[in-house]
């Protein structure tokens, strides 16, 4: 049975599926006003993981993914985000239109995602086809009281009618008003309580990106967005929403209010949060430079998937420290897994390795621990009582959990290197008449053309470095 961590409840809980049989995710997904960066990647790759496992068990998975185009403003980690629309503010800086830059980048999120083998969501609804939805929502809260016309012609929620507000991010009301650096102001231009945040904002009219409401023309807040979307797309309750740490406050602090809300109960089952990811030991954001994108990683001539691996060598949510180092570490560990399925796939077809396999799965079920899943497969891989054709099912198997594409290399025919071969056959010879010298001379010049020799019981073996 799969068990994650639970933000609330910050226990390790079973996920129980409020429908048998059907497992139903919805999923942050991203901003489309720039490149996601291998960060926002790491979190993308958690849901896949989630549902492979889940799958893995026979369930069935209905995931949906928003994508935000609209309402995302550019200080998002104020209790009312504030300043200008990410998507309008990178449309002037490229002067094009902002739903060509939103498309654009939706596009490069998903040849990203097909590049880390981030299985496709059965749906990825955006904002600004929601909007019809989102108004009817407020409407709903504005009727239940949970939400207010404020003087300013905007629409906010009500943070004090909610009184479990503060259990995802452990924030309590009384305790936000000093961090907010914008409170007299803000109380002052419509809102009645500082906590309280935006649904609809009435918009001036020079602005693009508006939409016409009971409430004068204006754009939605980025919170209600995804409470509609989740509602209407899963129903009124459903067992997991995923995202990175830096939503929980305010922007999964204020769906969950706004959906609970909305329906009178607890809409999601299990939050699940992946942590922050360092690279080179710093933070990866604009505003620090450090930003890598999945195209940095192929441009530097690696197998996207590699950076999947280096994913997989840490817990979703322990802050990770990436690297070059890791990255090609990986890489050669990728490589050396290839080639080594693509040889036990020669031998006799052979069952499981059951324990190894159940012990990779109980890994996965048991809150994603994926660095221990690696380290069975290691141990696998050094097995001399496992058959060769066994470790190919085996490691096969797993593939569907890891997502590596582990048998790539089965069935082709592999070429050597000019002038390799020649060196094979004088090795060979070498080590027949125990001229060791000469062999280890010669194992050097093939490892400069790029070819690996390992001496066996059975003779030498090489593969491609």
């Amino acid at each position: 049975m799969l068990r994650l961590h639970d933000t609330p409840s910050k226990s390790v809980r079973a996920v129980s599926p409020a429908v048998p049989g059907l497992l139903t995710v919805y999923a942050c997904g991203p901003t489309v006003y720039r490149y996601a960066h291998v960060g926002n990647l790491r979190t993308f790759l958690l849901t896949d993981l989630i549902r492979r496992t889940a799958e893995r068990r026979g369930l069935r998975v209905r995931l949906v993914q928003n994508i935000t185009d609209v309402g995302h403003l550019q200080d998002d980690t104020a209790i009312d985000s504030t300043g200008e629309d990410k998507l309008l503010a990178q449309a002037r800086a490229e002067n094009k239109d902002p739903f060509v830059i939103a498309r654009f980048y939706e596009d490069a999120f998903h040849r990203d995602l097909a590049l880390l083998n981030v299985r496709p969501a059965d749906a990825y609804p955006r904002a600004s086809e929601w909007i019809d939805s989102m108004i009817a929502l407020i409407s709903r809260l504005i009727a239940s009281g949970h939400a207010y016309v404020g003087e300013d012609g905007s629409v906010y929620f009500s943070a004090q009618s909610y009184e479990e507000y503060g259990q995802l991010s452990g924030n309590r009301l009384e305790d936000l008003r000093a961090g907010h650096r914008l409170e007299a102001a803000e109380v002052g231009q419509g809102k009645r309580f500082h906590a309280d945040w935006a649904l609809w904002k009435k918009a001036g009219a020079a602005r693009e990106m508006t939409w016409d409401s009971p409430w004068g023309f204006g754009f939605p807040g980025w919170h209600i967005e995804c409470s509609a979307m989740s509602l209407d797309l899963l129903g009124d309750r459903f067992d997991l929403h995923t995202g990175g740490i830096d939503l929980r406050f305010p922007h999964h602090e204020d769906e969950r209010a706004q959906s609970n809300c909305a329906v009178g109960h607890e809409v999601v089952g299990h939050w699940v949060h992946g942590e922050h990811l360092l690279f080179e030991g710093r933070k990866m954001a604009k505003s620090t430079g450090n930003v890598v994108l999945v195209s940095d990683v192929v441009d530097r001539g690696y197998d996207p998937l590699a950076l999947r691996l280096a994913f997989l060598s840490s817990r979703y949510r322990q802050q990770a420290n990436l690297s070059w180092d890791a990255i090609a570490g990986a890489a050669r560990t990728l490589d050396r897994w290839r080639a080594a399925v693509a040889s036990w796939a020669e031998s006799p077809s052979a069952p499981l390795a059951s324990s190894y396999a159940d012990g990779v799965l109980e890994a996965f079920e048991d809150d994603l621990d994926t660095p221990r899943a690696l380290q069975l497969l290691r141990q696998l891989e050094k097995d001399g009582s496992v058959p060769d054709g066994s470790k190919f099912e085996t490691f096969a198997w797993a593939d569907a959990l890891l997502g590596l594409d582990l048998v790539r290399q089965v069935g082709q025919v592999v070429a050597l290197p000019a002038g390799a071969a020649d060196l094979l056959d004088a090795r060979a010879q070498a080590r027949a008449g125990r001229d060791f010298a000469a062999s280890d001379r010669l194992r050097d010049e093939l490892a400069a053309l790029g070819v690996a020799v390992k001496d066996t019981p059975a003779g030498q073996e090489w593969s491609l470095a």
